[in-house]
């Protein structure tokens, strides 16, 4: 009885709390790219799904969605990322980019909910058995010594050592006020604000002014 009380108990903390997941760091220069976009001389190459477990959830529980891109600017002027050059859907609507850090704190694991597991602490083990004599002994083990500050401490420091991989990976490929210079591509991850998997498209911000300033220059 006592066993099936630790066994729902075990259970019950699992539910509300789940292991912490570890993290893949994120090479977007490596990725394969299916969907591509060009536009005011640019070719944006962009893929989603790019986040599993814990950190995949909070995609869908917080309406963020990660996002890898590769662009190569063959235009004729050097472009700044979220200056020059922006990001919308393909019906025109801007494309809301968040800034790496807000992107990392909406994503990241929460280690401080792993503490529910250190409920497990005040956990006995009763062993009731006969002795030699025929009396019956009971033996309390107090395992939830160990239990308790092993499993609360050993998710913390794997959420901790994951979402630092994870924060490392977004201050590497922040585009945010980048610099892509003619004839160059740059790789990045981006955090935009949707539920959705809608597809993107680059847009260079008076691209047909500088067009024709092109055409008419002597």
């Amino acid at each position: 009885m006592k066993f099936l009380k630790f066994t729902l108990l075990l259970v019950a903390i699992a539910s509300l709390t789940g292991c912490a997941s570890g993290y893949d760091s994120i090479t977007p220069k490596s990725l394969n790219y299916a969907s591509v976009n060009v536009k005011d001389g640019v070719k944006l190459e962009y893929k989603y799904d790019l986040l599993d477990k814990k950190y995949e959830k909070k995609e869908d529980k917080r309406g963020v969605k990660l996002v890898a891109v590769s662009i190569t600017n063959t235009s004729e002027r050097d472009l700044i990322f979220g200056k020059d050059l922006t990001l919308s859907y393909e019906n025109g609507d801007y494309v809301p980019l968040m800034e790496y850090d807000k992107t990392f704190k909406s994503l990241r694991q929460s280690p401080l909910t792993h503490l529910f597991y250190l409920l497990l602490t005040p956990l006995n083990l009763h062993i009731t058995k006969a002795s030699s004599s025929g009396n019956i002994v009971t033996n309390s083990y107090p395992i939830g010594l160990l239990l308790g500050p092993g499993i609360a401490g050993g998710n913390m420091i794997a959420a901790s050592t994951a979402n630092g991989k994870f924060k490392k990976d977004l201050m590497e490929y922040n585009l945010q006020g980048t610099m892509i210079k003619k004839g160059e591509t740059k790789y990045g991850l981006i955090g935009i604000n949707t539920d959705s998997y809608d597809a993107l498209q680059p847009v260079v911000k008076n691209a047909s002014e500088a067009e024709t300033k092109k055409e008419i220059a002597p």
